[in-house]
């Protein structure tokens, strides 16, 4: 087999993997720091929902494939420069607990190095512009707007019942709400990896039509829904707590908020970022409460690494790939 295609897949699975354990935060965050889930249950539902969803469907996959740069121009090397560039990035924002998004990562580092490997005209940017710059500003708002009026709407709901009775009823329909939402991160978040492979797989000739392999659909939902297991404890804690200190009702909101756009994204075959509907999603549920109580020196850093993501990790997939033209 081609070393160029087996190192592609190789580090495909890798950011696979990374993507799983950055992004776990995004379904179980709210419900460990409720206490609705312990850590390890939480991670163990979300791991194998993950699975689940990865399996569902490949609209997603497809527009990563066929929707952002040109199929006919890819070449190995391109793939694995942004992949690498998509691998630093989320482990640069891991590192720090800041959820940035991986989708927005891998969109970057791909096409940067298209861009550097071919040329402007390898990259489809009216595709950029519609399928994900237009839905990285749409779906925060989205999550945002849900987050709130949902929150606002079921705080009047219950507010005649007795504190403790809410707690504990919430914390077991959060048990739903978390299925929910790992389940959607699995069916948004599984398929950008699969798109990138069969995209690598058509490069090298390996398929005659950048159709997603079964095999290839099986083997993202698996290292998705391991790397969920991982954990990625730095941004659990970001999410869960920094932003907005969440009560069992907030949770279960902000997780049926976010949980619903990410459907819609799939349904649409747009790759959001799961990262920004839920923190959007969450900062809404605290706005529903008082403007005052999100704390908002934290969310300007969220929003300061969504701005910076996909510009640098553009540049850095031009870096390695203008490295990796001295080594072929």
């Amino acid at each position: 087999m081609n070393p160029w295609l087996v190192s592609v897949i190789v580090v495909a699975l890798l950011f696979d993997f990374t993507n799983g354990f950055h992004d776990a935060a995004n379904a179980v965050g709210t419900s460990i720091s409720t206490r609705a889930l312990s850590p390890k249950s939480a991670l163990v539902i979300a791991a194998v929902l993950n699975f689940v969803g990865a399996l569902l469907s490949t609209h997603i996959a497809a527009t990563v494939c066929n929707g952002i740069v040109l199929p006919q121009v890819v070449t190995l090397p391109m793939v694995l420069s942004g992949l690498v560039a998509a691998i630093v990035w989320n482990l640069i924002t891991w590192y720090f607990g800041i959820p940035s998004s991986s989708s927005h990562c891998l969109v970057g580092g791909i096409a940067g190095a298209v861009f550097v490997g071919f040329g402007a005209s390898g990259v489809q940017w009216m595709g950029i512009a519609m399928k994900v710059l237009l839905p990285t500003v749409v779906s925060p708002i989205l999550g945002f707007i849900a987050g709130c009026v949902f929150n606002a709407v079921l705080s009047r709901t219950i507010g005649q019942m007795q504190p403790h009775k809410v707690t504990s009823r919430f914390r077991h329909l959060q048990l739903y709400s978390a299925c929910g939402m790992a389940l959607s991160h699995g069916l948004n978040d599984a398929q950008k990896t699969m798109g990138i492979i069969t995209l690598a797989l058509f490069a090298s000739h390996s398929i005659q039509a950048p159709d997603v392999p079964n095999w290839v659909k099986l083997v993202c939902a698996i290292v998705m829904g391991l790397g969920t297991f991982a954990g990625g404890k730095r941004i659990i804690a970001t999410l869960g707590s920094k932003i907005f200190r969440l009560t069992a009702v907030d949770g279960f909101s902000a997780q049926t908020a976010g949980a619903s756009v990410l459907q819609l994204a799939a349904h649409w075959g747009l790759p959001v970022s799961t990262t920004h509907v839920v923190t959007a999603s969450i900062m809404g549920v605290g706005a529903s409460h008082n403007v005052k109580a999100v704390r908002w020196g934290v969310t300007r850093n969220i929003l300061m690494a969504w701005v910076l993501t996909l510009p640098i990790s553009g540049l850095m997939g031009a870096g390695v790939a203008y490295l990796t033209s001295f080594v072929r």
